[in-house]
């Protein structure tokens, strides 16, 4: 199964990332893309590699869990703008994993990214197994994997 990778750079504007975030689960849902479809959010903060901005993160989520289980009202979660700095340079990547039976999704997915907000205005790059700056993408994602950078759906 060959990996395709997409690119999207968002500058410093986390709400277009978190609406990025929002479309990707709802078609991981819609598609039923679980496995098939990952994407990682590398963070940047003024030259610091996002691995230092992700235990800031990943505490205030652990902190808003224990809260949420601890008392029977539910509390808001803060806003996404508010966990990272607005000076963070976010550039998130895509990768899909499908079969070579479901060819006809792949297709449709790689000509939908580009043409939809907020993916169409965050310079999309498609890159494949053949194409230039592939491995640098597919070590990038899989460092990111490795160090829990990025945010995934949590269960």
């Amino acid at each position: 199964m060959a990996h395709i990778y997409l690119t999207f750079e968002f500058g410093s504007d986390e709400e277009k990332a978190q609406q990025a975030r929002h479309k990707l689960e709802s078609w991981k849902q819609a598609f039923r893309l679980d496995k098939k479809m990952l994407y990682k959010f590398d963070r940047k903060e003024d030259g610091a590699s996002a691995e230092e901005a992700a235990p800031k993160e990943t505490a205030s989520k652990a902190a808003d869990a224990k809260g949420a289980k601890g008392s029977k009202e539910k509390k808001a979660n803060p806003e996404p703008a508010k966990l990272v700095s607005s000076k963070a340079d976010i550039k998130l990547i895509l990768r899909l994993a499908l079969p070579n039976h479901e060819k006809l999704t792949e297709q449709r997915l790689l000509k939908r990214f580009p043409t939809e907000e907020p993916f169409k205005s965050a310079s999309p790059k498609t890159l494949h197994e053949a194409d230039a700056g592939f491995a640098d993408v597919e070590t990038r994602f899989e460092d990111l994997e490795r160090h829990g950078a990025g945010f995934q759906r949590q269960s």
